[in-house]
């Protein structure tokens, strides 16, 4: 017989401080990812999408590892949680690049394409973290343990 997980349940106000947590993250994570694509575009002759994959990677990669402890709070499996993000990193990275390249191409403004997609990720990403990278696992690392026992 197979033990069916119990579903977390979350308060209006704790989804809220994740949505808020996740927000600011994201914020800083766009800090880094433009702050790299305007370095990149200063420092190279390079076209868009090697500029974007680069700032993009780098952003995923600080945005993964602060919302998974802080926003997230979950111990679960890292290797696991890192696959997932790459799968939904498979999609959209060649979507956005793909698309970037082809509006730089019509002469849309880079800075302007890079901002939508910060947007776009901001809001799928959240969406796929919350319900399917974190899903049954939110609250369970050490710091969330702790709070727990200080909040009573």
């Amino acid at each position: 017989m197979t033990e069916k997980k119990e579903r977390q349940r979350f308060s209006k106000e704790e989804n809220l401080i994740q949505i808020i947590k996740f927000s600011l993250f994201s914020v800083s994570a766009g800090v880094i990812e433009a702050g790299s694509f305007s370095l990149l575009t200063n420092l190279t002759d390079w076209s868009y999408w090697p500029r974007y994959l680069i700032a993009l990677t780098l952003s995923v990669v600080w945005n993964f590892t602060l919302n998974r402890e802080f926003t997230f709070k979950s111990a679960n499996n890292v290797p696991l949680a890192m696959l997932l993000i790459a799968l939904f990193y498979a999609v959209f990275t060649p979507v956005t690049t793909i698309g970037g390249q082809l509006l730089s191409n019509l002469g849309l403004n880079e800075y302007l394409i890079l901002g939508g997609t910060m947007a776009l990720n901001l809001s799928t990403e959240f969406l796929y973290d919350r319900f399917v990278v974190y899903r049954g696992s939110i609250n369970t690392n050490e710091r969330a343990k702790r709070e727990k026992i200080i909040n009573g």
